[in-house]
């Protein structure tokens, strides 16, 4: 995959560092090892982590790392290769924390750089950064144009537990949040009026594309035209094939005789996924190992205004993680 960075009056493309891409302004996209930069996982283990990590025994995840396992420095180091965006609670380590540290670290002086698109919360992928407010504008305004043109500009990939009934199709919902135990969840709304509307009920949007299936799973391409928290994982719940990992909505999803029916979002609360034991035996996970089983939801492309005004579109890449990988090698699914 190429890189390719704004700058004021078109992009400059980045070449692919070892292990990582080279410094840049404007984007930074996830190398070829799980999300993070190689160089940055080997100054990792120079320094040292913060926290003491698992045993060797005990880590089904490569690739996978926690900002809570280290500090604030080393947190940048490994940003500087690729960068995650989540927004946590106030005071928590996020990528949002340490971006004035992180443009520093860039070389942009006092240069405010903001994140213009990046995968939800849990969720690995692609980050669009910008340290140029008319490059950010421009490409809100692409992104939102798009949205209403019901052009899809980013693409998800997603294990599911569970096959989809159509290889293809959409899928649309009304969707709120709502303030459930001390949590914001996703709830569904049945036939919303326009009172609900008004209060915060918003009519949402999925594509999807079965790539494979096998061992009672999917890989599943997720276009989402509009723009909602957890949209994708709230929308693949109802389709009763929850998103591997997803350890919010997946409880939602019953199971009588091997029928598969949506429990009452009511008095269903949010709760690790259960896998059932021939899944847990085909991805060699113990139970516990489940209980901790990483979100397979990746933001894999974006779709990027050319350059000039009558380029065509730029598909920005971002590579699998290596857990997500040993998934689909795992349950035999791949990727076409």
């Amino acid at each position: 995959a190429r890189v390719f960075v704004p700058e004021m009056g078109g992009w400059r493309v980045l070449g692919q560092a070892s292990g990582g891409w080279r410094r840049g302004l404007g984007i930074r996209a996830t190398s070829t090892a799980a999300g993070f930069g190689t160089k940055a996982r080997h100054q990792l283990q120079r320094r040292g982590a913060s926290k003491p990590s698992d045993p060797p025994g005990d880590q089904p995840f490569p690739g996978l790392l926690r900002p809570g396992t280290f500090s604030r420095e080393e947190l940048v180091d490994v940003l500087r290769a690729a960068v995650v965006d989540r927004k946590g609670k106030p005071g928590e380590l996020t990528l949002l924390s340490v971006l004035p540290e992180l443009s520093r670290s860039l070389g942009l002086g006092e240069q405010e750089v903001q994140v213009v698109r990046a995968s939800g919360k849990e969720a690995s992928g692609l980050v669009l950064l910008s340290s140029c407010p008319q490059t950010a504008s421009r490409l809100q305004k692409f992104f939102t144009h798009s949205r209403r043109a019901r052009k899809p500009t980013a693409t998800y990939c997603a294990v599911t537990d569970g096959i989809p009934v159509t290889s293809e199709g959409k899928i649309q919902a009304a969707l709120k949040l709502e303030h459930i135990d001390g949590v914001n969840l996703v709830v569904p709304v049945q036939s919303p009026s326009r009172k609900d509307i008004m209060e915060g009920v918003k009519r949402t949007l999925s594509h999807f594309r079965v790539v494979a299936t096998g061992s009672g799973c999917a890989l599943v391409q997720l276009q989402p035209l509009t723009v909602f928290p957890s949209q994708l994982q709230a929308h693949m719940a109802l389709q009763l094939c929850p998103v591997l990992g997803d350890h919010t909505y997946s409880a939602r999803v019953g199971t009588v005789l091997g029928q598969r029916f949506l429990l009452p979002v009511e008095s269903t609360k949010p709760q690790r996924q259960v896998l059932d034991e021939a899944l847990l035996g085909r991805l060699c996970l113990t139970a516990s190992q489940a209980a901790r089983l990483p979100l397979h939801l990746h933001l894999h492309c974006l779709r990027l205004p050319g350059a000039r005004p009558r380029d065509p579109p730029i598909e920005l890449l971002a590579p699998l993680p290596s857990y997500f990988s040993r998934t689909l090698q795992c349950l035999g699914l791949h990727y076409q």
